[in-house]
């Protein structure tokens, strides 16, 4: 048996001790093919055009060379200029210059527009040493004469066929025109085109061609499904998600329209959900990325110039709810998951006029995407049952059984009608089921993978996280490329949690009688319908109660409202275990906790009501400060006047 190659170490660059440092703070060990391919030729001064998918390291690739040999560390005047086609992509690669160049005192500044000009010319007074900016605001500073160009010794085009696609051709022209001839030129490209190509014959000298993976080599590693579709693509889509429960994604749309209109959908329907494109104010745009790349967005609902330039390495789907005019923007789409070792997922709804562009794309590629019908009433089926076990699994699992109960469980396994049994038991224990299976699913559609974004193109891909079973305490399947059917029982699931605003499911609460006060664990079946003010009929309501003992009617307990709800991330065992951790208030002096979409409620023996409330008071759960007091009395049949 043959071992394993190797992997070099960044000592083969020959970099110098402070930037080995850095790279070693940084979590990067080995250099990835194109930072190896790129670098000697780079110091050499040659001009080169490198094929290269996002994500494969390539911002290091260029940022070493920059920060070792081409800037002068003891002249304070600009020297470097990276160009790139959205302002989220100028950023990111700014970080990654400044965090490689911080030990050797390297000055990079971004500049892009919607930011203030009066800051970026004081940063270029400064003496920034390196710029990464968009070409538009780029162009201007030099017309403006507030970019002095006459030092320039590199210029980088990252991202080269997204620029040309994006109609940046001329500024990119003029800008290459006032710079100076004598120039080292970097063209990074996932795809080279006829333009790039023409391009690189044109304005570079004598340039060295670096061939490593386009984005197509990428999209050849992700798995691909179509559904095909001949009615409502968006009942199509929210079918399709149901089933195939995406951890996270991108759903592309071709207009501007359809992404607000898919995104308040998904909202409506109690998704994570929020849309991007070019109408959305710079402030809100960068709220959107930066909760989606903090993990706190399930969907980003984008058009493809909106989603230019992102990289969100933890995306395990893309999703196409609009199939692309052209196999190029597939390319560049489905490139944006399957990164880092992981696994990732393609899915395109088609309808008949896409038919063609399927074909081409087959042609182009060789891509041939696995052809599925969209999900079946028995698909969805399985998918409510997986939702419901989920459930069940969320409010027992996190509470020690008594070892009588599992020794019954297991009496009660062995049994002829075991299965009968059980479901007697759930019929009990659930009622009709209506209305605890759009619980279930609410849960479920609101769960967002809390994964913060990594330093970006990190030099060492982190290993893909471990799938578990439907019943584990956490589902952290990154990047699981789920078949039809398989989802609903080893998918992502459930986690406790509903979704908030539009999005809510109508699951009200309701006081349980007191003869089943004393049930365990059990949700409540509550009185027969009732009329509304409004005169709307009121659905049999059901409500999971998440700990396993509840308050005495005899007044041994004392309850407390808690502003704090199931949309800021706050489930029953985290509220135990603030009081339990803080207050030393054990399970059993604690009575019933329910937890609800924006408040909760805490039952607690009288003796600890003033403990229970200093422990509360101040804890934080995501960020937002906890605040309690003692709930009002209700009267019987009526909610709490501080229920949320």
């Amino acid at each position: 048996m043959v071992d394993a190659e190797i992997p070099p170490t960044f000592e083969i660059l020959n970099l110098s001790k402070e930037t080995l440092e850095v790279l070693t703070a940084m979590g990067y060990t080995h250099p990835t093919p194109v930072q190896r391919a790129v670098f000697d030729p780079a110091v050499r001064g040659s001009d080169l055009v490198v094929q290269a998918r996002t994500g494969t390291g390539k911002t290091a690739a260029f940022g070493l060379p920059i920060v070792e040999t081409v800037v002068r560390r003891n002249l304070a005047r600009l020297q470097v200029i990276i160009l790139c086609p959205t302002r989220e992509l100028a950023l990111q690669v700014c970080a990654e210059i400044d965090r490689l160049g911080r030990a050797r005192n390297i000055k990079p500044i971004a500049i892009y527009g919607g930011a203030p000009m009066g800051r970026q010319i004081d940063a270029l007074a400064a003496g920034a040493q390196v710029v990464v900016g968009t070409p538009g605001r780029v162009l201007d500073h030099l017309h403006r004469g507030t970019l002095d160009p006459s030092e320039i010794r590199m210029l980088v085009l990252d991202e080269a066929d997204e620029m040309l696609s994006m109609g940046f051709e001329r500024e990119l022209s003029s800008i290459l025109e006032r710079l100076p001839k004598g120039r080292q030129t970097l063209l990074f490209s996932a795809t080279i085109p006829p333009d790039i190509e023409r391009m690189a014959r044109d304005r570079l000298r004598a340039p060295e061609f670096i061939t490593l993976s386009g984005d197509h080599v990428g999209a050849l590693e992700v798995v691909h499904f179509v559904y095909l579709s001949r009615g409502d693509k968006l009942q199509a889509l929210t079918r399709i998600l149901e089933v195939e429960n995406p951890e996270s994604a991108i759903i592309f749309c071709n207009t501007k329209v359809e992404t607000e209109r898919v995104a308040e959908a998904l909202e409506r329907q109690g998704f994570t959900a929020a849309w991007l494109n070019g109408d959305l104010p710079q402030g809100e745009r960068e709220q959107v990325m930066s909760s989606t790349r903090e993990g706190k967005l399930r969907f980003l609902v984008a058009t493809d110039v909106a989603a230019r330039g992102i990289d969100i390495s933890h995306l395990t789907h893309v999703i196409n709810h609009d199939f692309p005019d052209a196999t190029e923007r597939y390319i560049h789409r489905t490139g944006r998951t399957g990164r880092a070792g992981r696994t990732g997922t393609a899915i395109s709804i088609i309808t008949p006029k896409d038919i063609g562009n399927l074909y081409l794309l087959r042609l182009t590629y060789k891509i041939r995407p696995i052809e599925k019908q969209l999900p079946t009433a028995g698909e969805l089926k399985t998918r409510e049952e997986a939702d419901l076990v989920q459930m069940l699994a969320d409010a027992f699992l996190t509470v020690p059984a008594h070892p009588e109960d599992l020794a019954l469980a297991r009496r009660l396994f062995s049994h002829d009608s075991a299965e009968h049994i059980v479901a007697g038991l759930l019929r009990d224990h659930l009622g009709a089921r209506p209305e605890a299976v759009e619980e279930a699913a609410a849960a479920r559609r609101s769960k967002v993978v809390k994964s913060p974004t990594p330093a970006p193109d990190r030099a060492e891909a982190p290993p893909p996280a471990p799938s578990g079973p439907l019943l584990a305490d956490t589902q952290d399947q990154m990047g699981a490329a789920p078949t039809r059917g398989a989802s609903a029982g080893t998918g992502a699931g459930a986690s406790a949690g509903t979704g908030a605003g539009a999005g809510e499911p109508a699951v009200k609460d309701v006081e349980r009688s007191q003869d089943r006060s004393l049930d365990r664990g059990r949700p409540r079946r509550d009185r027969p319908a009732r009329r509304t003010k409004e005169g709307d009929e009121d659905a049999l309501r059901i409500t999971w109660v998440e700990e396993p003992q509840f308050a005495a009617a005899d007044g041994t307990f004392a309850e407390i409202f808690v502003n704090i709800g199931r949309q800021d991330g706050v489930s029953a065992p985290d509220l135990q275990r603030v009081l339990t951790e803080t207050a030393a208030i054990s399970r059993a002096d604690t009575g019933r906790i329910r937890v609800r979409d924006r408040t909760s409620f805490v039952s607690v023996k009288r003796e600890f009501l003033t403990q229970a409330l200093a422990a509360l008071n101040g804890a934080s759960f995501s960020g937002k400060a906890c605040q309690a007091e003692p709930a009002r009395a209700r009267s019987a049949g009526t909610s709490s006047p501080n229920d949320g």
